[in-house]
C-alpha cells in the first residue's frame, strides 16, 4: 500500500505547472494517428513559432491547472491529448497548428486557453487566420499615420498658396514701380 503520491507523477505535474505559468496560452490537440516523424516535424514548426508541443496525461494536466486555469476543461481533456505551450505570438502558433491539421489530416484541434479563458477549436481556427502581430501593429500605425500625413499635406498646400500669393503681390508691385 502506498503512503503518498507517486514521485514521478508529482514531478510531471510540477513540470506542467511550470510550462503553464510561463506560457501566454495553450492549444490542445488530439494527436491520434500521428507517427513519431510527424510529431517531430510538428514540434519543429511550433518551436519556430515560439511554442513547445508535449503529449500530456489528462488527469495530470487537470491537477496541474488547479489555481491557474479556472474554467472547466473536461470537454477538451477527452482522449489522447497533446498541448502546445505558447511563449510567442498566439496567432502564429495557431496558424502552425491549423496548417498541420490540413497537411496531416489526422491531427485535430480540441480548443485553447488564452488569457485564462477556454476557447473552442473554431476560435483557434479564426485566430489562425489573423495576420502576425507585427503586421497588425504596422496596420494600426499606418491607420494612425494616414490622417497626420493628410494634415501635413493640407498645411503644405496652404503655405504654398500663401507664398504664391505674396510672390504675386510682390511681382505686381515691382511691375507698377517699373
Amino acid at each position: 500500500m502506498r503512503s503518498g503520491p507517486n514521485p514521478q507523477k508529482v514531478a510531471q505535474v510540477e513540470q506542467l505547472r511550470q510550462w503553464l505559468s510561463t506560457s501566454k496560452g495553450v492549444i490542445f490537440t488530439d494527436y491520434r494517428g500521428l507517427n513519431v516523424s510527424q510529431i517531430t516535424q510538428l514540434r519543429r514548426q511550433l518551436r519556430q513559432n515560439q511554442a513547445e508541443y508535449h503529449v500530456v496525461k489528462n488527469t495530470l494536466f487537470r491537477l496541474a491547472t488547479k489555481g491557474i486555469i479556472q474554467d472547466n476543461l473536461d470537454d477538451i481533456l477527452q482522449g489522447p491529448t497533446a498541448v502546445a505551450f505558447i511563449q510567442g505570438d498566439e496567432a502564429a502558433a495557431a496558424k502552425a497548428l491549423s496548417d498541420a491539421t490540413r497537411e496531416l489530416r489526422v491531427l485535430t484541434i480540441k480548443g485553447a486557453v488564452l488569457g485564462g479563458r477556454v476557447y473552442s477549436a473554431e476560435v483557434v481556427q479564426q485566430l489562425a487566420k489573423l495576420p502576425p502581430r507585427e503586421v497588425l501593429i504596422a496596420q494600426v500605425l499606418g491607420g494612425l499615420q494616414a490622417p497626420i500625413t493628410g494634415l501635413v499635406g493640407t498645411l503644405q498646400g496652404i503655405l504654398r498658396d500663401f507664398v504664391y500669393t505674396i510672390q504675386a503681390i510682390a511681382d505686381k508691385k515691382s511691375a507698377q514701380d517699373a
